[in-house]
């Protein structure tokens, strides 16, 4: 139990860390940011996870301390179900389940990096119905994604307390995706607009604070003749919370799928969501050439729901973890290649 403490404390302990490094040396002046950083952080976050995958490769089994063969049949028969183990070679049981721990986690971060690429669409759409200043734009993500990890905790440990308790609810959740993924498929070229007059989150807002007609700066509150007051900006970042939270609907039943192990998911989410924002400064000015990406989501979002749908009969039929993973880079790739080697054709304005 002390090393299991030891270890989620100390992932706490850095994500904390990096959250204040972030905050305090690139968010010192408000600047839009750059490709070139955008692309650099996005690096920087992406070796983390390469790097916390190696950890879990290494040392995995001192997540769930396990020290013994039945602590290590225990978590097999709670997470895995299909290792072969060995009584009498716990060092090979323990390697062979840090391997399969690792590929889960790299596994659900690629699915839930990939899914936050959607959420990006949803933010451009936000930013620009808003009028947000560009060089404010870090600010709002860094706090959305500052609430992002609570909510999504909340989230992922509620629903393996389900699953642990109801399993049927694997089913439900792969019917949902399935049809997530579908009805991503079909509206995949719609027109998505946001009002923000009309907005349900801005109408709540204002429903029980007072809101300032006009941006001051980077604040999100304002004070004036002793009143505090919400400022626009703050209604962004509700918007956006708000619009992550609809997001973990579909991410967190698509990394149960993968993996019924807690932490991991945990872990995978966190990752993903801090590499989100980077993604979004990378991303924002060339969206539209990945136009195909949307089509390459719907079907991951299917093939997850069926897999989960399947059940066991997957890993019987041979579509085990590492298949998995295989499957879910493929069609991201395939559908990244498409995009640029059939660059969308510009629509022609009427004269």
């Amino acid at each position: 139990m002390r090393s299991e403490l030891i270890f989620i404390s100390g992932f706490i302990v850095f994500i904390l860390a990096m959250l204040a490094i972030d905050l305090g040396l690139f968010a010192k002046n408000d600047k839009p940011v750059t490709i070139k950083r955008a692309a650099i952080m996005s690096v920087v976050w992406i070796c983390f996870a390469l790097c916390f995958y190696v950890l879990l490769l290494k040392y995995g089994s001192l997540l769930h301390h396990i020290d013994s063969f039945p602590a290590l049949q225990q978590v097999n028969i709670d997470n895995f179900h299909h290792l072969n183990l060995n009584r009498n070679d716990l060092a090979g049981g323990l390697q062979l389940y840090q391997h399969n721990l690792a590929l889960e986690f790299i596994s659900g971060y690629v699915v839930e990096y990939s899914l936050s690429v959607d959420n990006v669409f949803i933010m451009v759409l936000i930013f620009t119905a808003f009028a947000v200043d560009p060089k404010y734009y870090h600010k709002v993500l860094f706090w959305g994604i500052i609430g992002a990890i609570a909510m999504r905790f909340c989230f992922i440990f509620l629903g393996a307390a389900l699953i642990s308790h109801f399993h049927w609810i694997l089913y439900i959740f792969g019917a949902f995706l399935v049809y997530t993924g579908i009805s991503m498929y079909i509206s995949r070229n719609a027109e998505k607009e946001i009002d923000p007059q009309n907005n349900n989150i801005v109408k709540l807002a204002s429903k029980y604070f007072t809101v300032h007609p006009k941006f001051e700066g980077n604040r999100f509150f304002v004070k004036i003749n002793h009143k505090k007051l919400i400022t626009p900006l703050f209604l962004v970042l509700l918007t956006i919370e708000f619009t992550d939270l609809l997001f973990a609907v579909d991410s967190i039943p698509a990394i149960f799928s993968i993996t019924k192990d807690p932490y991991i998911v945990f872990f995978s989410n966190i990752f993903a969501i801090l590499g989100l924002r980077s993604m979004f400064f990378l991303l924002v000015n060339v969206m539209d050439k990945f136009h195909y990406l949307k089509t390459g989501l719907a079907v991951l979002l299917t093939f997850i729901g069926l897999k989960m749908l399947a059940g066991e009969y997957a890993g019987q039929i041979g579509i085990d973890t590492g298949v998995s993973l295989l499957i879910i880079l493929a069609i991201l790739s395939v559908s990244v290649g498409a995009s640029l080697l059939f660059p969308k054709t510009p629509e022609k304005k009427l004269s």
